[in-house]
């Protein structure tokens, strides 16, 4: 009988199907690129949020205004090179920082990052100092509501009438406007408004004082609150430093041959709540205390807070013969001394005007 042959065991490997090992290579790039990926925004999340904001020497004081927003914030600082990836600042505060920026001045310490800076200016309770900013020409009505609505400021005379405000600050005139001097403040976080007021006061009183003590000779101002009246038109009407004295000798050599001063600002105060941007032809015909086209003379108040560079024009008006000047519609004003060259310059405007609509 012949013997079966014993079967043989093969040694062979099947072959792995074709890409066996593709799974596990997908897997580790994806882990990898992952990996490279959290790295990455490490890196940008310490580049911004978590980046040490610049401070020179231990603290800085730094100062938010009135109706600032994140995004301008921000931006500012990356434009000054204070900080990196200002989008991603603007994502963080949008998800977790849900109050406005607040006005005030804080305390930057060293060591605090971009991220402790952002949280602390949301709350207004952080914040060490009052800024006040009063703008040369606002007039007294702004400024008291700017006083009304900050949070850190003490109200005793603000919520008053602008008569009985001024009893309560024993201040010798009946009327506020112009008697504040505009600039920029810093007040201890619950000061009151009336040592607010009561600083401004005294600084505008002691530049006007100054300014009277060396006004020119032969002015056509009975005081010098008459001089505070005119420096406010002055302010009103050009915003050129340049100008004032131009524009001072201007209403001066009006005042002294009797002409009406005919000038569009003190027309607007006149106004009041009826302005809404435009002046008409009825406007100026309309009598009010304050229309100069009306009637002859300064008007009863001065009609905004003069800077003192306003108030030393009124002192100081120019040696011209101009009576007359016109907008060029370029920047700054045309001067004339007869109405032939001023009407002519007002035609220039005109067509200048027409030329950009």
């Amino acid at each position: 009988m012949p013997t079966a042959k014993p079967k043989t065991k093969s040694n062979s490997k099947k072959p792995s199907p074709k890409g066996g090992d593709q799974p596990n290579r997908t897997q580790k790039t994806l882990l990898i690129t992952l990996i490279a990926l959290l790295v990455i925004a490490i890196i940008i999340l310490k580049m911004s949020l978590f980046k040490t904001y610049p401070v020179e020497g231990k603290k800085q004081m730094l100062s938010i205004n009135t109706g600032e927003t994140y995004t301008a914030f921000i931006d500012n600082l990356a434009k000054e090179n204070k900080v990196d990836f200002p989008v991603i600042l603007k994502l963080y505060r949008k998800l977790f920082i849900h109050e406005t920026l607040k006005a005030g001045v804080y305390e930057v310490r060293q060591g605090m990052n971009v991220r402790q800076v952002l949280e602390m200016i949301s709350d207004v309770d952080n914040a060490e100092m009052i800024r006040v900013q009063v703008i040369d020409g606002t007039t007294f009505k702004l400024l008291k509501e700017r006083l009304k609505k900050d949070p850190l400021v003490e109200k005793s005379v603000v919520t008053l009438s602008n008569e009985e405000m001024m009893k309560a600050l024993d201040i010798p005139y009946s009327h506020p406007e112009g008697l504040f001097a505009p600039d920029t403040y810093f007040f201890g976080k619950g000061e009151s408004d009336k040592k607010i007021l009561l600083d401004l006061y005294q600084r505008q009183m002691k530049i006007l004082d100054e300014a009277w003590a060396k006004r020119d000779a032969g002015l056509p101002y009975k005081d010098k609150y008459e001089a505070l009246i005119m420096a406010s038109i002055i302010e009103k009407e050009t915003s050129i430093n340049s100008e004032m004295n131009q524009v001072s000798g201007v209403f001066v050599r009006r005042l002294k041959l009797g002409m009406r001063l005919q000038t569009d600002p003190t027309v607007i105060y006149g106004m009041g709540e009826r302005y809404t941007g435009k002046i008409t032809k009825n406007d100026l015909r309309t009598p009010t205390a304050y229309n100069t086209y009306t009637m002859s003379g300064l008007p009863p108040t001065p009609i905004a807070l003069p800077s003192k560079k306003a108030i030393q024009a009124a002192m100081h008006p120019d040696h011209s013969d101009n009576i007359y000047f016109v907008a060029t519609g370029n920047g700054g004003h045309k001067f004339s001394s007869n109405l032939d060259d001023h009407n002519k310059a007002v035609q220039d405007y005109i067509s200048v005007m027409r030329s950009k609509n």
